[in-house]
């Protein structure tokens, strides 16, 4: 099961796929839930299906946009890197961006740019963030990002029906133990497993129903 810390909250998993449709009817066919298409994030060159995994945490499947041609790479979130679905990244909710990103430069001075974002939903909401963001390298990161959403009057779970539960994570990492000081830095209480290859794994349940996504 799961072990988070009070104040560090799951906000989403991002499921880097390269077929939106054909992951979103994968999910479908092990749910019997579709997750809801989201929007373009156009200064990214993505696009995005949302599910509700409870406790306003979702799970992001993005993709490439094809149809924007004014991004051309590297794009973000591991996702010109992919050649299968995979969980690249995973976002914490943050009302301390500026703490985090000391944590997280100690790690890797690359990363721990604070940045704001907007877009629509397809309902016409409108939804604002600032996070630190994540890099574009490498495929897998198990160095969280961070995601603020004090400005936005909606959060992306609002209006997904919620029907589904993330039960389990897993982290797995080479350099398990340098990842590991990270983690507590930041307050999570998870382990990271010592593994040949960097990984990130899920379970989500929809009552009887399992999927595990890697």
């Amino acid at each position: 099961m799961i072990a988070m810390h009070i104040n560090r909250k799951i906000d989403h998993i991002v499921y880097a796929v390269p077929d939106l449709t054909r992951a979103c009817d994968h999910v479908e066919s092990e749910l019997g839930i579709r997750p809801q298409f989201g929007g373009h994030h156009k200064t990214k060159g993505t696009m995005n299906a949302l599910l509700n995994l409870g406790n306003a945490c979702y799970l992001e499947l993005l993709a490439v946009d094809e149809s924007n041609t004014d991004i051309t790479g590297p794009r973000w979130m591991g996702i010109d890197l992919i050649s299968e679905p995979r969980i690249t990244r995973w976002s914490l909710k943050s009302n301390d961006l500026e703490t985090d990103q000391t944590h997280i430069q100690q790690f890797n001075p690359a990363l721990g740019q604070i940045s704001g974002g907007k877009r629509l939903t397809p309902t016409g909401d409108s939804l604002q963030w600032h996070m630190i963001l994540p890099l574009a390298h490498p495929e897998i990161d198990i160095i969280p990002f961070m995601t603020d959403w004090a400005g936005s009057s909606v959060h992306p779970t609002d209006k997904l029906i919620n029907e589904c539960l993330l039960t389990e994570m897993t982290f797995t990492h080479p350099e398990a133990q340098r990842l590991q000081i990270v983690f507590d830095n930041l307050a999570i209480e998870s382990t990271v497993h010592k593994g040949d290859k960097v990984g990130i794994s899920i379970e989500i349940a929809r009552g009887d129903r399992r999927i595990t996504l890697s």
